[in-house]
């Protein structure tokens, strides 16, 4: 589980092990994101304005444009999970198109719904049957030629808060690749907690 307990820590080590592979353009876009992130957060969790804020949202896109330049074509989503309604609602998509941000997806008990988002344990699928198996928008994946899933939790104090969802043309996945996906949603880790914070602040508001 990418856990942000320690969210800063644990992306800027997942940013020095992952910076031999990118550009110094993606590098630099990254640490500034990330810092912006982290030096508002407290902002962040404050605030009851709907939406992100620029920072959080930058840190999504230059997460976004690394995970596709380091694993190639594909379809990368990121989730907020809500267990009180059990739906995970998308905050930064790759393909807005398919997948646009503020969509949501109500999840039932499943051994995908209970790996990934009560034991937060990382989901890894390969092929279609895998898919077909844990997606019921199986087709919509199916016609954008995807056919392999890795979903890691985002945690925060030892319960899941959010997902990490990078879908890929690919049959089957590498250890090495995994692992990539694991520190980019380290990376990711900040904005999704700053996410999940305001969402707090807003339902508290609202009750």
């Amino acid at each position: 589980m990418s856990e942000t307990a320690n969210p800063h820590g644990a992306a800027l080590a997942a940013l020095a092990a992952l910076r031999p592979r990118l550009s110094g353009g993606q590098a630099a876009a990254l640490e500034n994101a990330l810092e912006n992130a982290l030096e508002t957060a407290l902002t962040t969790a404050l605030t009851t304005a709907p939406g992100q804020t620029a920072h959080t949202a930058a840190l999504f896109d230059a997460v976004g444009e690394a995970t596709l330049a380091l694993l190639g074509p594909g379809l990368l989503t990121i989730n907020l999970w809500r267990p009180d309604s059990r739906q995970v609602v998308r905050q930064w998509s790759s393909d807005p198109a398919a997948y646009p941000v503020g969509g949501s997806k109500r999840k039932g008990d499943t051994p995908w719904t209970r790996q990934l988002l009560e034991r937060a344990e990382v989901f890894v699928g390969e092929g279609d049957a895998a898919l077909a198996e844990v997606f019921d928008d199986v087709a919509t994946i199916r016609a954008l030629g995807l056919r392999a899933v890795v979903n890691v939790p985002v945690g925060e104090r030892g319960r899941c808060i959010g997902t990490f969802n990078y879908l890929s043309p690919r049959s089957a996945w590498q250890p090495d690749e995994v692992q990539t996906l694991r520190r980019l949603a380290d990376l990711a880790a900040p904005a999704v907690a700053q996410c999940h914070a305001r969402q707090a602040v807003l339902a508290r508001a609202a009750g």
